[in-house]
């Protein structure tokens, strides 16, 4: 099964919350399924961003759910959906880069950063998925905050929000573990 019908699978029988239907929908007229999900990173690969989101579920599930105190739905959403931000974010482009072994210059492609919707990172997905469906506080609080230090550099709110919400220390752990340990190797552009 591919990244992108694993992601169908787990969204349709994990999420049923209203509104839930129109966003996967929505999100199938996007970029969505086949954008990297950084330009150099990880998953800098077509598909990469869904890979990642199916990767991030998978390590919250196996490392951090606890079926007494966690709700599955609230998982799924935050895992599959943080990073929705990057759908319609990248372009490929091209660069000359000068062959080693030849000393020709060449066109190599690379994906570019073009952010027609500049909002941030976790509150621009926050922000797209509420056009759809609802988010309770956590889960808002997850996604918006699932960067860490790597995004917004006010520690003090940060620290806040993962003293009050569990899962968002919970997703920022999973996509950490996803993007610098298991997706490792999984950029096929920009090498």
């Amino acid at each position: 099964m591919n990244a992108r019908d694993e992601f169908i699978k787990i969204y349709t029988e994990i999420i049923f919350r209203d509104g839930s239907k129109e966003l996967l929908e929505w999100l199938q007229t996007t970029d969505f399924f086949t954008a990297p999900a950084s330009t150099r990173y990880h998953c800098a690969c077509e598909n990469g961003l869904v890979m990642h989101s199916v990767s991030v579920f998978n390590t919250l599930m196996e490392k951090h759910f606890d079926e007494e105190t966690d709700n599955i739905e609230s998982i799924a959403i935050c895992a599959l959906l943080h990073d929705l931000c990057k759908a319609q974010f990248y372009k490929v482009s091209t660069r000359n880069v000068k062959n080693e072994q030849t000393g020709q210059w060449e066109k190599v492609p690379y994906y570019a950063i073009e952010d027609s919707f500049p909002f941030g990172h976790g509150e621009k997905s926050v922000f797209l998925i509420e056009r759809f469906m609802r988010l309770k506080i956590d889960e808002a609080m997850a996604i918006r905050w699932h960067m860490g230090e790597f995004g917004d550099k006010n520690s003090n709110t940060i620290s806040q929000a993962y003293d009050r919400y569990p899962l968002a220390v919970k997703l920022h752990l999973a996509d950490l573990e996803s993007t610098y340990l298991r997706e490792k190797g999984t950029s096929a552009v920009n090498k």
